[in-house]
């Protein structure tokens, strides 16, 4: 993995705060754990059945029946708890996500998110990434700014099938942390050594620029 990459999802890892419940999704995400703090008070929610996930574990030192939604070797840490797949997804479905962070293939200017199928593609189907993206309290985005093929994720309309309309609030790639607002993407962070009008050019949509000096990551 680059150093954008990495700097990208330690910055992902500052979106969490004490106390919160927060999924992990598939891909990316579940790198943020490897920047969570060992005494960090956060519960950790794998959909297929943990809750209180503790750091993920080479496969020489893993119990190989302790894995995460996307096939990762987890441990647990005191408080963690098993439960079967009803559970877990009642827990979604109630409401009791604070957070979850999601990849992306697109990711439209109204929130509109799509990461589950690309047309004449294998997939395994849309799996629980439907209703994370509709329950959790906040949806985090973290994802690359392009696609393999240099073209834009963030953009002002998704083509690809949607797992959920209007339910991404930030997304967070290699260069640049960006809202979702009423208004469309707006520029909040920017990774160092880059300047606005490289993010905008790789941006599918409008993006807005803040007013004075902007943060960078």
């Amino acid at each position: 993995m680059s150093g954008a990459h990495d700097r990208m999802i330690a910055r992902a890892a500052r979106e969490i705060a004490p106390g919160m419940v927060v999924n992990l999704g598939i891909g990316l995400p579940t790198r943020v754990i490897g920047h969570i703090p060992a005494d960090f008070p956060v519960c950790l929610h794998t959909e297929n059945g943990l809750s209180g996930i503790g750091p993920t574990l080479p496969y020489e030192a893993a119990d190989r029946n302790l894995i995460d939604a996307g096939g990762a070797y987890v441990s647990t840490i005191p408080g963690s708890a098993f439960f079967d797949s009803a559970t877990s997804f009642a827990l979604v479905r109630t409401g009791r996500l604070d957070l979850t962070m999601l990849g992306a293939f697109e990711v439209a200017a109204n929130g509109d998110l799509a990461n589950w199928k690309i047309p004449g593609r294998f997939t395994p189907g849309a799996g629980g990434g439907i209703e994370l993206a509709q329950k959790a309290r906040r949806v985090i985005v973290l994802t690359t700014h392009t696609d393999r093929a240099g073209n834009p994720k963030l953009v002002s309309r998704c083509t690809l099938p949607l797992t959920a309309a209007g339910c991404v609030a930030r997304v967070l790639t290699e260069m640049a942390v960006i809202d979702v607002t009423p208004q469309g993407f707006a520029l909040r962070e920017i990774a160092e050594g880059l300047d606005p009008a490289t993010v905008a050019a790789a941006t599918g949509a409008p993006l807005s620029l803040p007013e004075g000096e902007i943060p960078t990551f």
